[in-house]
């Protein structure tokens, strides 16, 4: 069954393409974005969830002429995926279809929509995930999280991350040498690092704690030294901060 993902941001022709795909019995569920920026959110959440997460996408229905980011640059965005989902292209132009299976895309559906017509582009995404090999699952390693740039990944220790900065659905890593951003949010990063000392101390901030210097009092604002930097702490998190600490050096 497929979990898919249409995108048009033209509403009377996303929500056609709806009703025809919840029709489709091979359609598990049927999705709705009304431009690139919002569908690469979700797929982005959906890869961070896993192949059989509560939000995973196998296929993307996607319109060509969007504003912002178009279609096809969407689709050259996903081919740098490590796990992309499939895409069938749904558009009222026929001038770009070269382009799109240039970009290995399933299908290229012109509007406006036939049931028929859709019915066979679910066909194809179908049978290739069915004789598709299964993904390998691998134990994620606790002491290392990757980060890509310009195509290499690259495996950065945690004990190294000095504190991390929230920036929307990312996340920046920073280390003594170096920032990385990834695709995961502030709040997965602070339940899965909690263990190895990393502590909430702004809603933009994390900080590990074998990497603060300084604890700073002035005027009734605190802040900590991380390595050379000086970060603020919210007020809410400033005494659960100073038990740790203190508890760290005293234990």
């Amino acid at each position: 069954m497929l979990r898919a993902l249409a995108v048009d941001d033209e509403n009377p022709s996303l929500e056609e393409l709806l009703y025809l795909l919840r029709a489709d019995p091979r359609v598990s569920s049927a999705e709705g974005a009304s431009d690139a920026t919002e569908a690469l959110r979700r797929i982005n959440r959906a890869l961070e969830s896993g192949p059989g997460g509560p939000e995973a996408i196998d296929v993307v229905f996607l319109d060509i002429h969007m504003p912002g980011l178009d279609g096809l640059d969407m689709a050259r965005l996903l081919t740098g995926f490590a796990r992309p989902p499939l895409v069938v292209f749904v558009t009222a132009h026929e001038g770009f279809a070269v382009q799109a299976f240039d970009l290995k895309a399933v299908d290229y559906v012109l509007k406006p929509v036939r049931r028929e017509r859709l019915a066979e582009a679910v066909r194809r995404a179908a049978e290739l995930l069915d004789t598709a090999p299964p993904i390998p699952v691998h134990e994620p390693d606790p002491d290392h999280i990757p980060v890509e740039l310009g195509g290499v990944t690259r495996f950065v220790a945690v004990d190294d991350i000095t504190h991390v900065e929230a920036q929307g659905d990312y996340a920046r890593l920073h280390t003594d040498r170096a920032s990385h951003l990834v695709r995961i949010p502030l709040s997965t990063l602070e339940e899965r690092w909690r263990a190895r000392g990393f502590v909430r101390i702004h809603r933009r901030h994390l900080v590990a704690l074998r990497h603060v210097a300084e604890l700073r009092l002035d005027a009734g604002t605190v802040s900590v030294l991380v390595g050379e930097v000086e970060l603020q702490v919210s007020r809410r998190h400033a005494r659960e901060l100073r038990d740790l600490l203190m508890r760290r050096t005293t234990g």
